[in-house]
This record gives structure tokens, sequence and C-alpha cells, in this order.
């Protein structure tokens, strides 16, 4: 019973059954959006977010069954790859002495031999005498083929594991023309972002551009939703965004200003009496017949009217009033002029160890190596005595289709004996 459940674990077929649960787990995680609110499954998916939420669709890389699965991918490969390299080492290793035991099965006259060892000479073949054969052998390290790509793919889910599980993440906010310092000194520019195009159809993307400590520079570089942008051991994605209120304070008396950015409620103010409490921004509104407001407080896309909700302190008394952009509130000596709102991007900043990255590239490589050896490096193995040849190895039809220009005669009297 241990025997086929080992079998079983090892086979072809239950890797295939595990890869192909793990590409439909990746294509849920690709088509919903991952690491959202619960409010958010609820008004996008009216109806299925429960079972949504329920299976875990909401984090799908997190999730306890997708981890189970790469697991067992692991375990799979490990036994596949692993714990055959001794069996793969025994039949590298006795390859040339077995061929040497094959009996000929392909006649060739002495003229036709000798050109046909010079042939395999002038192809690079290995030529190795035991006994009254000669074996020539080429390609030797094919026979690793198969246990490289496999090992290839293990240390491939492994060290993408890794570059999912181990980066440090960030969620950050930062308004056009504001600079983001990381811990390491790494600095991230918000250079521009726009929630429209020029055509006014949503696209939310931002021009950033990178800064490593060591001065390299990445140059401007947009990012969009699902195109994120990696440099220097970041990776930086367009994850959320938003719209803040802009002011800008001017002193009558001395005619020095400045420019405020308002993203929550604050009271602007030089005496700490009076002045304007900024409460809320509201991208639209509607009004009736008789004048009055009513203010909308969600909306998709840019702000097309966006109105402030602000209290103007003047002497203890507080007066609600909205105001629109291009609007001037005078209090205290001090002219508050409401600007057009500012649309900033939200980002999600990852950082992954740079070691990380270079053990994937290295797996890619290696599986690289691994398929050229299955695909084009196979061993060839032929065994020659004076009488004829024999042609060996994993894939001896591959062989003969080579030497089949050189050896057309003999092969072809051979196959018709067989018929």
């Amino acid at each position: 019973m241990k025997q086929k459940i080992l079998k079983f674990l090892r086979s072809m077929t239950f890797g295939m059954i595990l890869l192909g649960l793990i590409v439909a787990c990746s294509l849920a995680g690709s088509l919903i959006a991952q690491g959202k609110e619960v409010m958010w499954y609820v008004k996008t998916y009216p109806g299925w977010y429960g079972i949504l939420l329920k299976l875990g669709l909401n984090n799908v890389f997190y999730s306890w069954y997708f981890l189970v699965l790469m697991v067992l991918l692991c375990l799979n490969l490990t036994l596949c790859s692993l714990v055959r390299i001794r069996r793969v080492y025994r039949a590298a290793k006795n390859a040339v002495p077995n061929a040497a035991k094959r009996t000929t099965d392909i006649p060739l006259s002495p003229e036709k031999l000798a050109e046909f060892c010079a042939y395999l000479e002038d192809r690079r073949f290995r030529k190795t005498e035991i006994g009254d054969a000669v074996v020539y052998s080429k390609n030797s390290l094919g026979w690793y083929g198969s246990f490289l790509t496999h090992l290839a793919i293990l240390l491939t889910v492994l060290f993408g594991a890794a570059t999912l599980y181990l980066p440090q993440v960030m969620d950050e906010t930062c308004l056009p023309g504001e600079t983001l310092v990381m811990a390491d000194g790494t600095e991230i520019a918000v250079d521009s972002f726009h929630i429209e195009d020029a055509q006014g159809n949503l696209d939310y993307a931002s021009k950033i551009h990178v800064t490593l400590p060591d001065g390299r520079s990445s140059g401007i570089q947009e990012i969009r939703v699902n195109h994120p942008f990696g440099f220097g051991g970041y990776k930086i994605y367009q994850q959320t965004y938003g719209t803040a209120g802009a002011v800008t304070v001017r002193d009558k008396a001395t005619g020095a200003e400045d420019p405020f950015t308002l993203t929550e409620n604050c009271f602007l103010s030089a005496d700490g009496r009076n002045g304007v409490w900024f409460e809320a921004l509201y991208p639209d509104y509607s009004r009736d017949e008789s004048g009055n407001f009513t203010l909308i407080s969600q909306t998709s896309g840019r702000y097309s009217n966006p109105v402030y909700q602000i209290l103007i302190a003047s002497d203890g008394v507080q007066t609600p009033v909205l105001a629109f952009p291009g609007e001037t509130v005078t209090v205290g000596g001090l002219e508050y002029t409401f600007e057009a709102p500012v649309e900033y991007p939200g980002l999600r900043i990852k950082q992954t160890p740079v070691i990380v990255n270079i053990l994937l590239c290295g797996a890619f490589c290696l599986m690289i190596l691994g398929l050229w050896f299955c695909f084009f490096g196979s061993p060839a193995l032929v065994t020659v005595r004076p009488d004829g040849c024999a042609i060996g190895g994993p894939k001896p039809q591959g062989t003969r289709m080579e030497l089949a220009a050189l050896l057309e005669d003999g092969i072809q009297e051979k196959e018709e004996e067989k018929c």
C-alpha cells in the first residue's frame, strides 16, 4: 500500500493534476481583485460575494488550499528529481560498459565501417575501447536532462513562493510632486497622476521615478492597474486613488502665501481662533428649483463639479459654507482661495530581497539547460565491432536519423530483415 501511495505521489499524473489546480487558482486570483475590503466584494459581486469570501477567493495566494497545493507540488517534484538522482547517476556511469555488451544489429563492410568510425570521430564522439568492442559516446550530460528540469521546476516554485511571501509590503499615498523615502534611502517620486485619459475614459495611471541610494535612477515610468514597475528590488503597483482639496492662503498684510492640500479635516488659522475649518470635499452636487443644494458623495472618475464643505470661524461664531473652486473667503486678515481638487495615487510598494530575484533567474536558466539536454542533447551511444555496429541511448531513433545519410544502406537492409 505504501509503495502504491509513493508511486502515485511521484507520478506525472499527480504532478499534472496539481499544476492544473494551481493554474485554476492563479486564474481566479488574476480575474478577481485581491485584498480588497469586504464591502467592495459585496458591491462588486452581489449574489456571489458570500461564496467568494467563504472560498477565500479574495486572497487566493494566501489561502490554506493554495499553500497545500504548493507543498504537494514541491513534494511531487522532490520525489521526481532528488530521489531519482542515484538511478540517473548509475545509468550515466554504466552507460558505456552496458553499451559494450550490445550485439551489433547493423552489418557494415570494412570500408563502410572505417568511414563510419571516421565520421563519429569527426563529430567529436568520445571513443572507449572495451574488449572487442569500441563504444562511441556523446552528450553524456544529457542523462541528467530530466533530473535538471525537475530540479529547476522545484527551485522555481520555491523561489517564486519566496518572491510572493517574503517581500515587505507597504501601502502609501503620495501627492503629485511629493517623494516617498524608503528605509534604505530609496526615493519614489510621483510626477503626475490622472484618473481619466484625454477622451474621458477611466485610466488610473501614475508617472513615477525611482532613485536608489547609489544614485541610479529609473527615469520616468508609467504604472497602471495590473501594470506595475520594478526597479532595484522594489515593485510598485497602482493600487488605489484619491482626490484631495487644495487651498491657497494669502496674508493680506504682507502678501505672503502658502498652498495647502486638504486630505483630512483640519483648521487653517493664523491665531487659532479665526479661520476656516475644512470638513469635506464632495465630487458633485445638484440644485433644485428653489436653489437648495444636494451634495453627492460618491462618483466614479474625475470630480466633475467639486464643492468644499467648510465652516468659517470668526470671533467665536462658526458659519457653515459651501465653497467652489476659484472662490475666496476672507477671515482674520487671511484670504483662502479654493483651488481645483488634486488627484493622487495610492501605491502598493513591495520590496523583495535582491538575492531572491537572482536565485529565481538562476532557476529559470537551469530549466532552460535541462530542457536543452532533454530535447537537443540526448546521450548517443554507438557500439562498433568488426562486423558492424549498434546504435543505443535513450533516444536511439534520433541518432539513427542523424546517421541515416551515412548508413542508409545498412539500416535499410536490417529494417527489411525485421519486417
